[in-house]
């Protein structure tokens, strides 16, 4: 005698995928509230432990973990706003001491004390060229060589990372204990004139994938200001 198994009945199931049955019940919002007993007799496993609950208890979770994560984006953008502020405030302070200083000779050494007080950086310089023989012998007229011009001249966005033997290292104070360093060209037009350099024993302070929007927002106001020291600025203005 033979024993036979009676197959499962797959009459209307054969050829129905999971994305048939998404796709209908994303499409038939009443197909619950015509079999609300659904809600409590499907069991999913819980993503807290071993047990198992009901879908109505699985989507409260999902629902809470997604207020979790909206809840952690909206405190990051209040900080974040709270940054910009910070930075803002901070950059207007900078402005207001350059325009306070009525002698052009003394923005240099103003503008570093300014920025090493407002923004708390480490060591700052600033190395200018191409001024006139009045002004030779002034802190901020020191030799700067060829190539460290050039550098200044092709740079496009300023520079950050580590100190790759740059020239202007040796600018700032201590230099030795540099671990990162930032170096911003000062244009006037099209014609780069010196480079503001900031450098920290921080290794994460100036990082090369840093954004630089602020340092080049920095290095426009502050070569627009020390542009009063070239021979031409007289010529140059509007």
């Amino acid at each position: 005698m033979t024993n036979t198994t009676t197959p499962p009945t797959t009459s209307g199931v054969q050829g129905i995928t999971e994305a048939d049955i998404a796709n209908y019940l994303a499409n038939t919002p009443g197909f619950f509230e015509r079999h609300a007993e659904l809600l409590s007799a499907v069991q999913l496993s819980s993503p807290h432990g071993a047990r198992a609950v009901s879908l109505q208890e699985r989507q409260m979770q999902m629902l809470r973990e997604r207020i979790k994560g909206l809840e952690a984006r909206i405190m990051d953008m209040v900080r974040h706003s709270q940054d910009n502020v910070t930075i803002a405030d901070r950059l207007q302070r900078y402005t207001r001491a350059i325009l306070l200083t009525a002698d052009a000779q003394a923005l240099p050494a103003r503008m570093v004390d300014a920025l090493r007080h407002e923004f708390q950086i480490p060591q700052a310089a600033i190395r200018l060229w191409g001024l006139d023989a009045a002004q030779a012998g002034a802190a901020y007229t020191l030799a700067a060589g060829d190539d460290i011009q050039r550098f200044a001249a092709s740079l496009t966005q300023p520079y950050c990372g580590v100190n790759a033997g740059f020239e202007a290292a040796e600018w700032v104070d201590e230099s030795a204990s540099m671990a990162s360093m930032a170096m911003i060209p000062l244009r006037q037009g099209d014609v780069c004139f010196g480079l503001l350099v900031l450098a920290s024993p921080d290794p994460t302070r100036y990082a090369a994938d840093m954004g630089t929007e602020f340092l080049t927002r920095l290095g426009e106001v502050t070569a627009a200001a020390l542009s009063r020291l070239r021979p031409d600025s007289a010529e140059a203005a509007p």
